[in-house]
């Protein structure tokens, strides 16, 4: 290779949004011709160390970061993404941005269009130029090659398998004529077995004619298969920069998640006896945008806390939000033996069952009304609680006194920092909001309850706060709880058994005890022995 030193040096980058830290002093390099995989949970700080590379308007708006990133050993500070496809950097985003209605040749020089003058530039200059469309073709086709896949330039975007569109996206980057980086973020996601070894070998290929490629892939044997080395970020920190020579899967999913130590069990030496099964899930499907289900099946017996983790977009957010009708859905689902009628959150409620979802401002409050009405309402409309007849019984109004008695209890056992129970949701911090959505599904009293992301945006002593409270309305008053979370010492701190969910279906069922790497290959798609293999426990 004839450049000695780095293409791209990372130097020392931090970066921290609103006072919490998602990038800490990270560093490494990448020279020309180098495939770089970048491997990471969820929040380790993929997307925004990218975000930084790319000019993304949100990370100047925010502060900016602290550190220096080099280009050929000159620093560079992008102000927005054009800068950065100038200096030779392009990216290829999870979600595609092609133009259905366009060919594969009109994306590809998409804004670079090659233009030839007509008669009129005479009198009139370059507006009246028209499109050169067998240069954009050649153009196009040479992309292609280069990437050395099969595409119809002709073709339009709308009518491309998925594969297509992929290589498309790429070859639309490459066609730049600056490009000598290259971002791939996901870019197997959505891809066949076949495609996805067609687009290793693609890329392959692009570094042998001198392109430095940075992979992030949760799909650690491709990164195995692929990548000259490897950086792998934890809460983040680059906590591994090494060669892929010698590593398996194994080690990488062990790095990604930390020390094989079993989590700090709340219920650490206590003999676990459940009831008989409560709820069955057959052939779950859910269409929920960004987090689909395609065929989920699983069982959870009464007095069990059962997890869900996963990775972002793998479906297990789609699993409560389907089965207590938010988001279209299909299946079989029993409760106590009965079945549950998806697509009617109301009789799923009357049937005995909670939610507090993970969007507690959209979903989960009415963030105009009091801490009273929020934790009551459900209650009032579900079960007619807190309602008072007068005259005669023809009419009911709301029972004040009760409603203000049910705050109180839930401010106390909740530690809820508000400065009376007639205070608006609104103007509570997030972890009170977060305590105020689970007091108002606790007021229903419960058969089960399903919590989404319970400790998402909330501080570390509201967390215990909360993990607190649902091992004890589980442990106290039997409440069967269905938790889905992405902190996955969180479920292993507090679950009987955790599901991971990948590409919408459940990879594995696991016991909190078991190694944490184990969950790590679930994560990335990978079977593991420890998996149990009923998954109705």
């Amino acid at each position: 290779m004839a450049q000695q030193g780095p293409l791209l040096s990372v130097e020392h980058v931090s970066k921290e949004f609103y006072g919490n830290i998602v990038l800490h002093d990270v560093c490494f390099d990448l020279k020309a011709g180098e495939i770089l995989g970048l491997v990471g949970e969820n929040g380790a700080g993929k997307t925004t160390l990218m975000r930084i590379l790319f000019g993304m308007p949100v990370i100047a708006q925010t502060g900016g970061y602290k550190g220096r990133v080099c280009i050929d050993g000159n620093e560079v500070n992008f102000s927005n993404p054009f800068d950065a496809l100038d200096a030779g950097i392009g990216m290829v985003h999870q979600e595609f941005s092609l133009i259905p209605g366009f060919t594969t040749t009109e994306n590809i020089v998409l804004n670079r269009e090659s233009m030839k003058p007509t008669f009129l530039n005479e009198v009139f200059g370059d507006r009246m130029s028209v499109l050169d469309r067998p240069d954009m073709k050649k153009r196009a086709e040479s992309a292609i090659a280069k990437l050395g896949v099969r595409l119809d330039s002709d073709m339009l975007i709308s009518e491309m398998p998925v594969g297509h569109k992929q290589f498309t996206e790429i070859a639309r980057e490459i066609n730049r004529e600056k490009t000598r980086i290259l971002v791939l973020d996901e870019p197997t996601a959505v891809l066949t077995e076949t495609e996805a070894e067609v687009l290793l070998v693609a890329l392959r290929n692009l570094a042998k004619q001198g392109i430095a490629i940075i992979f992030i892939s949760h799909r650690l044997h491709e990164v195995i298969q692929v990548a000259d080395r490897i950086v792998v970020l934890r809460d983040g920190l680059a906590v591994k920069d090494t060669a892929v020579a010698g590593v398996s899967v194994r080690d990488i999913a062990s790095w990604m998640v930390g020390r094989s130590i079993a989590a700090e069990r709340l219920d650490a030496g206590e003999k676990r006896e459940f009831g008989p099964e409560i709820l069955s899930v057959e052939h779950l499907w859910v269409d929920m945008p960004g987090e689909t289900v395609r065929d989920i099946n699983f069982a959870v017996k009464k007095g069990e806390i059962f997890g869900f983790g996963g990775l972002a977009g793998q479906g297990k957010l789609g699993i409560p939000n389907g089965i207590m009708g938010l988001f279209p859905a299909g299946g079989a689902v029993k409760l106590h033996g009965k079945p549950v009628e998806l697509d009617e959150p109301r009789k799923a409620l009357e049937m005995g069952m909670a939610f507090v979802s993970e969007d507690r401002r959209g979903v989960g409050l009415l963030l105009d009304e009091s801490l009273e009405w929020n934790i009551a309402f459900t209650a009032m409309q579900i079960h007619g609680q807190y309602l008072k007849p007068v005259l005669g019984k023809l009419l009911k109004i709301r029972d004040e006194a009760g409603m203000r008695k049910l705050t109180l209890e839930y401010i106390g056992i909740l530690d809820i920092k508000c400065t009376s129970p007639s205070q608006k949701a609104k103007e509570l911090s997030g972890g009170n909001q977060q305590k105020i959505c689970l007091a108002k599904a606790f007021a229903l009293k419960p058969d089960l309850l399903f919590v989404s992301e319970p400790t998402r945006g909330i501080d570390v002593g509201a967390k215990k706060l909360v993990l607190d409270t649902l091992h004890k309305y589980n442990r106290e008053y039997g409440m069967t709880i269905v938790m889905v979370s992405s902190e996955l010492e969180e479920l292993r701190s507090i679950c009987d058994r955790i599901a991971i969910v990948d590409e919408g279906r459940i990879a594995g069922i696991l016991a909190p005890t078991a190694d944490i790497a184990e969950f790590g290959l679930l994560m990335s798609g990978e079977k593991t022995e420890a998996v149990q293999g009923a998954n109705r426990g």
